[in-house]
């Protein structure tokens, strides 16, 4: 475990060795979740780094108010969001990719199959990033809330709402197979 509150202020002073642990430490996580938003590793990988960037030459405006995690988190949603913007896109397209989820989620021992991921890829953005943000990544409904800009209530009712559509997708392709 990173103490991260001592590592934002380390990096603040100019300490470069700091803000690479800080940099390893949340790399991978946020790259995974981002994922999860587009099919192209490059264009991901650009979200992860500008969102690097900009965390690096914002570190004064960071508040330490809440978890390092969740403001990285942040600025890498909005980075793939002025991207779609600028693309014009609004709605997630479905990704053909095998390898967008985690093939378990060894915290809660969930495994992922097939399934999943198609019903996963048709959720609107916000119902998707609510669902991997808390279930896969574990973060709580306030700091969605922060990284979304929403209400905790919000995510919670997103949260709740989504999960009955998962389950209604089950029962109906149980119906189907059985």
């Amino acid at each position: 475990m990173i103490d991260e509150p001592a590592l934002v202020q380390r990096s603040r002073t100019g300490d470069h060795e700091a803000f690479r642990t800080l940099y390893e430490a949340h790399v991978d996580p946020l790259y995974r979740f981002l994922r999860q938003f587009s099919n192209d590793h490059h264009e991901v990988e650009e979200w992860v780094q500008r969102a690097f960037i900009k965390a690096f030459e914002r570190l004064d405006s960071f508040r330490e108010d809440s978890r390092f995690s969740t403001w990285i988190f942040s600025i890498g949603l909005n980075e793939m969001r002025s991207d779609r913007r600028r693309a014009t896109i609004l709605q997630f397209e479905p990704q053909e990719s095998d390898d967008r989820l985690p093939a378990e989620d060894s915290s809660e021992g969930f495994h992922w199959n097939d399934m999943m991921r198609g019903w996963l890829s048709q959720l609107a953005e916000l119902k998707r990033a609510v669902f991997l943000l808390y279930e896969v990544e574990g973060y709580s409904h306030s700091e969605i809330a922060l990284m979304l800009g929403i209400q905790e209530s919000t995510s919670r009712t997103i949260l709740t709402r989504t999960k009955q559509w998962l389950r209604e997708q089950w029962e109906k392709e149980r119906r189907e197979v059985g």
